[in-house]
C-alpha cells in the first residue's frame, strides 16, 4: 500500500497505529506513516460498502437476504426475502463493534422477518405488507446505533408457499365471495320489504288522513245544513227534516241490490209528519 493515496468521494480510511485504530480520513489526497501506521482491512464484507478492502463507502447499500423459510400463525410454511437499506454512519463501530457487518445486517433482518411472520396469519400477511416492512424497520433501529449504521427501509420481496396452499387460498376466497354476494342479497331484500312496509304505512296514514278530512268536512256541511235549517224552521221541525234524510239515505243503500229482501219499520213517522 502506498504512502500518498487518494479517498474517493463519500468513503472513508480506517488508520490503525501499532495495531489500536488510530483516525479516521476522508475523501481527499491522505497519507499514512511508514511501518508506525497501517490501514484497516475489511476484506470479509465481499466488497460490500467498501472498495478494494480498505475504502469504507458511507452512500445508502442494499443488501437482498436468501430466502428464509419461515411459519405463519396458522401454520402455513412460506418462504420469504427481503430487501434492506442502509448506511455507515460510524465507520468505526461499523468495523470494529460487529463481525462482518454486511452478513450481519442480512442475519439481524432475516430473523425479525420469521419473527413478525409468526405474529400473522398468511392472509393478513398478504394485505398487511407494507405495514411488516414497518415493523422489521423499527426493531432493527435498535441494532443500528450498536453497529453504527441506520436503517432507512425495509422492503419485502417475495412471499412464496405450495401449490396446496395456493389452492386452499383460492376455495376460501370462493367461498367468502359467495357468502358476501347472500349477504347483500339478504340484506337488499331486507332493505326492500323495509321500503315496502314505509311506502304501505305512508299510504295508510294518508288514506286515514284523507278520511278524516272527509268526515270533517262533511261534519262541518252538516253542521252548516243545521244551522241554515233552525233559521227557517223550529229545533224540532230541523230535526225531524235531518231524520228523514237520514231515513231515505238508508233505504237507498238498503234497496240499491234487487235480490235482497228489505223489511220496513212500520214505526216511523217523521217523513208523514213532515210531508202533511
Amino acid at each position: 500500500m502506498a504512502i500518498i493515496y487518494t479517498v474517493p468521494q463519500n468513503h472513508v480510511v480506517l488508520i490503525k497505529r501499532f495495531g489500536k485504530h488510530s483516525r479516521i480520513q476522508n475523501d481527499g489526497l491522505r497519507f499514512k506513516i511508514p511501518f508506525i501506521e497501517s490501514i484497516k482491512y475489511v476484506r470479509n464484507w465481499n466488497k460490500i460498502a467498501s472498495k478494494r478492502g480498505f475504502f469504507i463507502e458511507l452512500s445508502e447499500q442494499q443488501t437482498d437476504t436468501p430466502p428464509r423459510q419461515c411459519q405463519t400463525l396458522d401454520n402455513v410454511t412460506i418462504d420469504a426475502n427481503a430487501s434492506i437499506y442502509w448506511r455507515i454512519v460510524d465507520p468505526v463501530k461499523a468495523v470494529y463493534d460487529i463481525d462482518i457487518l454486511p452478513k450481519s445486517i442480512a442475519d439481524v433482518a432475516l430473523n425479525a422477518l420469521r419473527a413478525n411472520i409468526g405474529k400473522l396469519k398468511l392472509d393478513q400477511l398478504l394485505s398487511e405488507r407494507q405495514s411488516l416492512n414497518q415493523k422489521i424497520a423499527a426493531q432493527l433501529i435498535e441494532v443500528a446505533s450498536k453497529w453504527g449504521v441506520a436503517f432507512t427501509r425495509v422492503e419485502i420481496q417475495e412471499i412464496n408457499y405450495s401449490s396446496e396452499t395456493a389452492e386452499a387460498m383460492m376455495q376460501e376466497m370462493t367461498a367468502e365471495r359467495k357468502k358476501r354476494a347472500l349477504i347483500a342479497e339478504a340484506e337488499g331484500m331486507a332493505k326492500a320489504e323495509i321500503t315496502k312496509a314505509q311506502a304501505d304505512a305512508d299510504a295508510s296514514m294518508i288514506r286515514a288522513n284523507a278520511q278524516v278530512n272527509v268526515i270533517k268536512l262533511m261534519a262541518d256541511a252538516e253542521s252548516s245544513y243545521i244551522s241554515k235549517l233552525t233559521e227557517n224552521t223550529s229545533v224540532d221541525a230541523a230535526n225531524q227534516i235531518i231524520l228523514s234524510q237520514k231515513y231515505i239515505e238508508g233505504m237507498k243503500i238498503i234497496t240499491n241490490n234487487p235480490g235482497n229482501k228489505v223489511f220496513l219499520p212500520t214505526g216511523f213517522k217523521g217523513t208523514y209528519e213532515i210531508t202533511t
